[in-house]
């Protein structure tokens, strides 16, 4: 018909050919969900990387970094917590730099007579928060009072015999062989001081010092006992054995009892040697008689304080005779 366009039948658009891989293709899929340790938004896969290179560096010999800790010097105060220890130390003279005084403190007998002493011996008194003292005293029971107290002057193992001789006595000097306690030290010095003993000999490595514990438990008679400190323990018993001194070792495998020992009276040292290990091989070698303290098989050991007050009694017995 005139005046109507023609139109052609459209071309049914058909599959292009070479398509059906394709198509199969996106309908398989991308396969299983991997493993959480193969994503790489793993949140821990970072750590493990570097832990697996730390420990490889450490295979190698490569120093990993360390965060420093940190260590108390030798030279630095230490601090006594606690109302009777500090009156006790007061008491005994015991050399201080200053009192510390928690805020709202509740007062006894014993915080005023500290106090008093303080002030009468020129002692700094300052008034501290308690978060301080804590921190002073590292957390230790302080019951709100602490006494600052210098660095301790350790004597030479020589000055031991000297002092023995200026006062006419037969020599006793008590050594320690892997004592790390500083309880036991102060222990073992109260003892040594009540049965007449010129001084304790200590290692200057791996063993206790005279630190706020020990002049804590040995309730002051620090003081008046002198601590020398040994370089090498083995040398200094060899020295005191050629200076005419006899060595007693305690030890729990020794066949001598220590009532049997008859060097008792003789110029002598006595050497304590740790709860767990007891004497080092060395040091045992460096004794004239190993002795032992006996008792019943169901305990093992004794503390180390309590060995050398029964051994210090036995021997102040013997020389009463």
């Amino acid at each position: 018909m005139a005046g109507r366009a023609s139109r052609k039948p459209t071309k049914k658009q058909s599959t292009p050919k070479g398509s059906g891989g394709k198509i199969r293709g996106s309908l398989e899929g991308r396969g299983a969900t991997p493993p959480a340790h193969m994503r790489h938004w793993y949140k821990d896969k970072a750590r493990a990387q570097r832990l697996e290179r730390e420990t490889a560096g450490r295979a190698s010999g490569e120093r990993t970094a360390r965060t420093p800790t940190r260590q108390r010097r030798d030279d630095a105060p230490e601090i006594i917590g606690g109302r009777n220890p500090v009156l006790e130390a007061l008491r005994a003279e015991i050399p201080a730099s200053a009192l510390y005084i928690a805020q709202r403190i509740d007062n006894d007998d014993r915080v005023r007579e500290s106090i008093k002493i303080a002030a009468d011996r020129g002692i700094a008194l300052l008034e501290v928060t308690r978060d301080k003292l804590d921190r002073l005293t590292e957390s230790t029971v302080h019951q709100g009072i602490g006494l600052q107290i210098p660095p301790y002057e350790y004597a030479h193992p020589e000055q031991l015999v000297e002092r023995a001789q200026d006062a006419a006595e037969v020599p006793l000097i008590v050594a320690l062989d892997g004592v790390t306690d500083p309880r036991n030290l102060g222990a073992i010095a109260r003892s040594a001081t009540a049965f007449g003993a010129h001084g304790l000999v200590v290692p200057s490595r791996r063993s206790a010092g005279v630190t706020a514990g020990a002049w804590k438990t040995s309730a002051g008679t620090l003081a008046t006992l002198p601590v020398a400190r040994a370089s090498n323990l083995t040398q200094t018993l060899t020295a005191y054995r050629e200076a005419g001194l006899f060595v007693i070792g305690l030890d729990g495998t020794a066949s001598v009892d220590v009532a049997d020992a008859e060097l008792a009276s003789e110029p002598l040292v006595v050497v304590v040697g740790s709860e767990g290990k007891g004497l080092s091989r060395l040091v045992r070698q460096s004794c004239d008689l190993v002795v032992r303290i006996p008792m019943n098989a169901a305990a093992e050991s004794l503390n180390a304080g309590v060995a050398a007050g029964i051994a210090l009694y036995e021997v102040a017995r013997r020389r009463r005779r």
